[in-house]
């Protein structure tokens, strides 16, 4: 069944140094030479494809069933597959499912510097995709649910200079995990980006975990369910403007409104809609990380704001079209995908070099 990718494919004044505006100190290229720290979940997932959801008290036979890392994963593999330097910083476990986790990361190159929590496995996530490709979820905390203050202290050690860091509203709503996180926010030095992707579970975050965290945020990026939930508004446009407004001016805004394409807000600026590219959709599982991961590379890789944006809009066009959640595209891939549009020579120069 066909679908459409909620990808933008405009943007705005394409500012350059928009990654690192008002940060004394760090010059464009020191935050080209920086690296994804994510202070997120890797877990893994059981992903089975059925025809519909059944209905409740039912059963349905699944047409084909992967078992996959995922989670933040999907993020850091696909900044990885764009040439930007990745950290999961994220605790994992001790078990099959830890083990299939680090292995992983290490395929794609991400560093897990924390060692293993003792006792207890890494958790994990059935995905049901229906045959429009949509994506629903039932979660199994583990390991990675049981982050502890030194932990934190472990991770703010280990920040450099142009670092960005990416967190998930998925860790905030932990019990365990959330104040921690809070807590090592309020800590991180001023030359560290902060990117919050609130995720499914935005409304079930502690407001005295929120608060903090969104106070130290340079990005939010949320689709329209997540902005709904942050904001009580159901038009994408006033989500988007309602969420700029409660971030304030040095923070930037992206709203994924599905087949509608994206609003965006950049520091300081108006919502200006973003209209999608359209591609028949296979399985949207994964495609809001794939955008992320690639608008952080891209970012991180010292494009201007203008260009990460459409760049970051066809890599999440690109994982739509394939199955797995996991589905970023590498630099070649993207290139291949964006055969004559004029951004293929712009982003082959940058991520090339």
């Amino acid at each position: 069944m066909s679908g459409h990718a909620d990808v933008p494919n405009a943007s705005r004044d394409g500012v350059p140094g928009a990654f690192n505006r008002g940060v004394p100190g760090v010059s464009r290229e020191a935050a080209g030479g920086g690296r994804l720290v994510l202070l997120g979940n890797a877990i893994v997932d059981l992903v089975m494809r059925v025809p519909a959801l059944p209905e409740r008290g039912g059963d349905i036979v699944s047409q084909d069933t992967t078992l996959t890392t995922g989670g933040g994963f999907n993020v850091l593999a696909a900044a990885r597959r764009l040439g930007l330097p990745a950290v999961y910083a994220g605790a994992h476990g001790t078990g099959p499912f830890g083990d299939r986790v680090r292995a992983d990361l290490a395929r794609e190159g991400v560093e897990a510097p924390l060692p293993p929590v003792t006792e207890e496995d890494t958790g994990f996530c059935v995905a049901f995709v229906d045959g429009g490709g949509e994506r629903t979820f039932a979660t199994s905390l583990g390991a990675e649910a049981r982050l502890t203050g030194a932990h934190a202290t472990a991770v703010l050690a280990a920040l450099r200079p142009g670092d960005l860091v990416q967190i998930s509203g998925y860790g905030l709503a932990y019990p365990v995990n959330g104040p921690v996180l809070a807590s090592l926010m309020a800590r991180l030095p001023e030359h560290i980006r902060v990117f919050l992707d609130p995720g499914p579970l935005a409304d079930q975050i502690p407001e005295e975990v929120l608060e903090p965290v969104l106070a130290r945020c340079d990005w939010v990026s949320c689709n329209q369910r997540e902005g709904r939930l942050l904001t009580g508004r159901n038009d994408a446009r006033e989500a988007a403007a309602a969420l700029a407004a409660r971030l304030g001016r040095r923070t930037g805004v992206l709203l994924r409104a599905d087949a509608d394409g994206c609003w965006l807000v950049p520091p300081g600026g108006e919502p200006a809609h973003v209209p999608g590219r359209r591609v028949t959709a296979v399985d949207s599982n994964g495609a809001g990380d794939a955008h992320t991961g690639a608008f952080l590379a891209l970012l991180g890789r010292g494009l201007d704001l203008n260009d990460a944006v459409r760049g970051a809009n066809a890599a999440a066009a690109f994982a739509v079209t394939r199955h797995g959640p996991a589905t970023g595209p590498t630099v070649g891939e993207l290139l291949d995908f964006l055969d004559g549009d004029p951004l293929a020579a712009l982003l082959s120069s940058a991520l090339r070099r």
